[in-house]
């Protein structure tokens, strides 16, 4: 299956995500914000399948680390995900970036689905989720 970088301040939803993904045989790296992100990713030369992070977040946001993704490991998928509409308008001249923006709260098959797309190249059926 694929390895994927979680990056989620909130340890509920990080931790809700991150059993979600394992559940379809994912190996899961979590990361508690932007900064702790891009070292990872640094360490480990990009190697992930995925990206998939909130937006909103201490020391980088989820949209400064698409955007630092996007530049350092262009073929990456990159989602992100909030709660905040204000933050989904923030994140919506990313298209050509981020495959996806799904809106919390969200289901375990909601958050399966998407990565499974994701990975996939598979184009969300509704271009964007909009709350």
């Amino acid at each position: 299956m694929a390895r994927i970088l979680l990056t989620e301040d909130d340890e509920a939803v990080r931790s809700f995500v991150k059993r979600a993904l394992e559940l379809d045989g994912h190996t899961v790296e979590a990361a508690e914000d932007g900064g702790e992100a891009i070292e990872i990713l640094t360490r480990e030369d990009g190697k992930y399948d995925l990206l998939l992070s909130d937006i909103k977040m201490p020391v980088m946001d989820g949209i400064a680390l698409a955007l630092h993704t996007a530049r350092d490991y262009p073929d990456m998928p990159i989602l992100l995900m909030t709660g905040f509409a204000d933050q989904r308008e923030r994140a919506n001249g990313l298209d050509s970036l981020v495959h996806d923006i799904i809106t919390k709260p969200f289901s375990l098959a909601d958050i399966r689905k998407a990565v499974r797309d994701a990975i996939a190249g598979d184009m969300p059926q509704d271009t964007r989720r909009y709350a």
